[in-house]
């Protein structure tokens, strides 16, 4: 069982991060900067994050998605729109290394909290923010959530031309993509702040975030000029028939990928004359045959159970796992031996589960130091080390 180690470490240690964002992207992006050393302080405000009031919670405040996505951060409680609280975080923003925040530029504005006002007190400070559309177009001040944001890229289409129905990916995504972008662009900001002392303003938008990340696949034939067919979309992902395979006993992912896979594959499924089949010899053939590759990969498979087929693949070098269910891939004895979900002991919540950082760093790992905070639990810390305690009452 882990426990809490509150010392600084890790390869980020030294860093001090102040977080101004809720729900699911900012917080994310700075949970993965907590778990691997820096000093992570969350502003909220009073009633706290929203994910604090989500299901399920033992007690109020404290749902089991902050306590996964807050972890390794510290929370500060202050009333941004009141003097005191503006105040106390501008002599905080005059201490950090990094602000992060998802707030909306013109909300951020209002609040004395642009990019032009922080640098002015902190000209070391990196400075990002993300939204939904980029700062210098129409779109702006438009809210943009996750599901808004896979319609805005182009997701839901694509999901329209393999099945049929413009239906949102099960998972929230931009959040999480962004979120890792968040931390990409703070880092290599950080980076050249090292370099030269001079901070600067990194803005994330989403929109331009997930249109990129569907596009590196799918700019496809329209990255040549002229476009040459089938212009945007890869095809073989986009093939209806690109499916999990149902084996004699349940369902897998067979992925033969070269020429000697496909072969290996039709000869062991009693079909060598396919094997020799001139749209299934090469990647090109199978890319411009993918439905009907798709189709007899899915006829053939039935014929031997999953743990056959993981026997033959396994020999073969076929890429092939099971279809696992998210309890099974969490508890799977590769995630226990990776140490991936771990149960913690709260000091207010009891034993909870928690995702460990996934990336391994073989002198600084990333680890727990610290649990979920409590709403405002280090408020009162952090204006002491400021040296402004007696703001605490009217924050």
């Amino acid at each position: 069982m882990a426990t809490e180690h509150p010392a600084l470490d890790g390869p980020l240690s030294g860093l001090r991060i102040v977080e101004l964002a809720t729900v699911i992207m900012g917080p994310y992006a700075g949970a993965q900067l907590g778990d691997l050393g820096a000093d992570v302080i969350k502003i909220e405000a009073p009633g706290g994050d929203p994910t604090r009031h989500f299901e399920p919670k033992r007690n109020q405040g404290m749902a089991g998605a902050t306590l996964n996505i807050n972890r390794n951060k510290r929370s500060v409680e202050l009333d941004l729109k009141t003097a005191t609280g503006h105040d106390a975080l501008l002599a905080l923003l005059r201490t950090a290394d990094a602000f992060l925040t998802n707030v909306r530029p013109d909300a951020l504005r209002r609040l004395g909290l642009s990019y032009d006002d922080v640098a002015e007190i902190n000209p070391g400070l990196v400075y990002v923010n993300a939204q939904g559309f980029r700062s210098d177009s129409p779109l702006s001040g438009n809210a943009a959530y996750d599901d808004i944001l896979q319609a805005a890229s182009g997701l839901v289409a694509l999901n329209e031309r393999v099945t049929g129905e413009p239906y949102y990916v099960p998972t929230v995504i931009a959040d999480k993509v962004c979120g890792l972008v968040i931390v990409q662009s703070l880092l290599a900001a950080l980076r050249h702040r090292d370099r030269t002392g001079l901070g600067q303003h990194v803005e994330v938008p989403m929109a331009d975030t997930m249109i990129a990340f569907n596009l590196v696949e799918h700019l496809a034939g329209a990255s040549l000029e002229p476009t040459r067919d089938p212009g945007y979309g890869y095809s073989r992902v986009l093939s209806p028939e690109r499916k999990a395979c149902r084996t004699a006993d349940g369902f897998m992912c067979i992925l033969p990928y070269n020429d000697r896979n496909w072969r290996d594959f039709f000869t062991f499924a009693g079909r060598p004359d396919l094997a020799g089949d001139s749209r299934f010899t090469t990647m090109a053939g199978r890319v411009r045959h993918a439905d009907e590759v798709y189709r007899r990969l899915r006829e053939l498979t039935p014929k031997f159970t999953s743990a056959e087929w993981q026997r033959f693949c396994d020999r073969v070098s076929i890429p092939a796992h099971p279809v696992r269910t998210l309890e099974e891939a969490a508890e799977s004895e590769y995630a226990r031996q990776g140490g991936l979900v771990q149960t913690a002991l709260h000091p207010t919540e009891g034993a909870y589960r928690y995702v460990a950082p996934p990336v391994r760093f073989s002198r600084t790992p990333g680890r727990l130091r610290r649990h979920c905070p409590g709403l405002g639990e280090h408020t009162e810390e952090v204006l002491a080390e400021l040296g402004r305690p007696s703001e605490l009452e009217t924050c």
